[in-house]
């Protein structure tokens, strides 16, 4: 019997690292979706060629329903909650590879900075040719929450501003600065700017509340409850 996926959470690992293969497979397979979604976002192929697609991707989803379910959480869903810049992060939504909804942004640690690219594709359209703010916000928010895991402490966003100056474009590499302005007890206080090229594209600020893991172990145990 396979288990329920509702109770994925009881099965967090988030020290741990996939099995190296499986892991890779996912990662192919999420590429493999995300460039499906861009594509279906911009074609114009005709009737049959999408009832064709459409009947694959339902086949392909059936065997997935067949296939056993509730696989343990390996790592972290997003960088806040880690407390270490180098932690696994293959299911955030904005920079998991193992995500097929993340664009991918990829992050990196730099002496006292995290840098970060991305390139957005169509399915982040806002504005023409430009990228959903809520987007670029919830970008912001992935990054500042690796800037705060640089001082060792997990936690969770308890502010979140960003200042837009420019709309920010599709298709092109854009580049994240982010840093620790300070440290007031459990408030971590970062900042970052988001670039295109030399173009200012936006600013943000982030205040972050620092989180014992053991609370967050206690979030999934309480969701896994009150699902089951």
């Amino acid at each position: 019997m396979t288990e329920p996926a509702h109770t994925r959470h009881s099965l967090w690992l988030p020290h741990e690292a996939p099995p190296e293969g499986k892991r890779l497979a996912l990662h192919r397979l999420a590429f493999a979706i995300r460039k499906t979604i861009d594509l279906l976002i911009e074609t114009d192929a005709p009737e049959e060629e999408l009832v064709t697609a459409a009947l694959g991707a339902e086949a392909f989803n059936a065997r997935l329903e067949l296939a056993p379910h509730g696989r343990p959480l390996w790592g972290f869903a997003e960088t806040s909650t880690s407390g270490d810049p180098v932690g696994f992060y293959d299911n955030s939504p904005l920079s998991g590879p193992a995500n097929p909804l993340a664009p991918p942004l990829v992050l990196r640690v730099v002496g006292d900075e995290v840098i970060g690219h991305v390139v957005f594709g169509i399915a982040y359209e806002g504005p023409p040719g430009h990228v959903h703010g809520g987007f670029v916000a919830a970008a912001f928010d992935e990054v500042l929450g690796m800037v705060q895991s640089m001082t060792g402490n997990p936690g969770m966003t308890g502010r979140l501003t960003v200042n837009y100056r420019r709309p920010t474009p599709l298709h092109r590499d854009l580049i994240f600065h982010g840093r620790v302005d300070r440290v007031e007890g459990r408030k971590i206080f970062t900042t970052a700017t988001l670039h295109d090229g030399e173009t200012l594209c936006a600013e943000s600020e982030g205040l972050f509340i620092s989180v014992g893991q053991e609370r967050f172990r206690e979030l999934a145990e309480a969701t896994d409850r009150a699902m089951g």
